[in-house]
């Protein structure tokens, strides 16, 4: 009687020590990623880093072809230094040297207008008497008519010059030249980015690409471990969903490692997944669970890609 007694007590104890364990659940530990893409298809021709090396911000990783950007960049500033060679010239506008010639030209019209007007004065009175022929007075009239017309085209030509140039046509020669100089700027840019530096302070995960290779445009040519703390990417099932807020403190097993690291849930997903294969347990496999990530309070040197579990602090699962 009395070694039954001390069963049901046994058990009685186990169950408790059960129902107190914090809920857990598995995935993987990660690195927050960036990935270089490469800007333009060229060859790389230099490459300053290895796989697993720590880098600081701003430091260069590697360097793809110049020439055709360089080709590029020059023939924009070439462009952009014609559109501001071409606006100055608007806006100081005509040159003594051309209105001293357009007066000379309307000299000129006016001299030959003369001369037309003149015949053709000459010819009328003789064409009334019949002592020319009628086409000789359509001759003299059409060079006369010539002849106003190219004073007044001389003239207006000479207006022109005296007047200035228009508003408009400096607002254009303006438009012309700022577009010149921002496409002479985009090229500085595309020129700069064929020096890949590393955008933040990490460790190089892999260089995807070797010496000489050319990358399509849009690969990725270098990948990078970021942040001083590594995060457990884990999948919470939905009886422990409710229990499990972003801030909520966390237990971190590390595979391999003896004991716990402290962390906190970052982030949990509003929307469910299917539970991936490695976080299958039980009646969790028929079930949907929640993308969670929980970061470690700490810094710690682990590389990405270990199995974890999480125990989380105050959650409880149900039925």
């Amino acid at each position: 009687m009395h070694a039954k007694s001390m069963s049901v007590v046994i058990v009685a104890l186990l169950l408790g020590a059960c129902a107190k364990e914090s809920p857990q659940v598995l995935g993987t530990l990660e690195w927050d990623r960036i990935t270089l893409p490469a800007p333009v298809a060229e060859k790389i021709v230099r490459i300053d880093v290895r796989e697993g090396q720590q880098v600081a911000a701003g430091a260069p990783l590697l360097q793809l072809e110049l020439t055709r950007t360089q080709s590029q960049l020059a023939a924009a500033q070439a462009q952009a230094q014609q559109s501001r060679d071409a606006l100055a010239e608007l806006q100081a506008g005509p040159r003594s040297e051309q209105i001293a010639q357009a007066r000379a030209a309307v000299a000129a019209a006016q001299a030959s207008a003369r001369d037309a007007n003149a015949s053709l004065g000459r010819l009328r009175p003789l064409a009334a008497r019949k002592l020319v022929a009628a086409i000789d007075l359509d001759r003299a009239v059409a060079a006369a008519g010539s002849a106003n017309a190219q004073v007044r085209q001389a003239q207006a030509a000479l207006d022109e010059l005296l007047n200035g140039t228009r508003r408009e046509r400096i607002a254009q020669g303006e438009a012309a030249a700022a577009a010149a100089q921002a496409q002479a700027a985009v090229q500085t840019v595309a020129l700069d980015k064929l020096n890949v530096v590393a955008p933040r302070a990490g460790r190089v995960e892999s260089l995807p690409y070797k010496l000489g290779d050319q990358a399509p445009v849009g690969a990725p040519l270098a990948i990078l471990l970021v942040g001083d703390a590594p995060y457990a990417r884990v999948y919470v099932p939905e009886r422990l969903r409710a229990g499990v807020k972003p801030g909520q403190a966390a237990q971190v097993f590390v595979d391999g490692r003896d004991g716990s690291l402290p962390g906190h849930v970052r982030m949990v997903r509003s929307e469910p997944s299917f539970t991936p294969y490695y976080a299958l347990s039980g009646d969790d496999a028929q079930r949907l669970s929640y993308l969670a990530e929980i970061v470690l309070d700490k810094p710690a040197d682990l590389p990405a890609g270990l199995p974890v579990r999480v125990e989380f602090a105050g959650a409880t699962g149900g039925e």
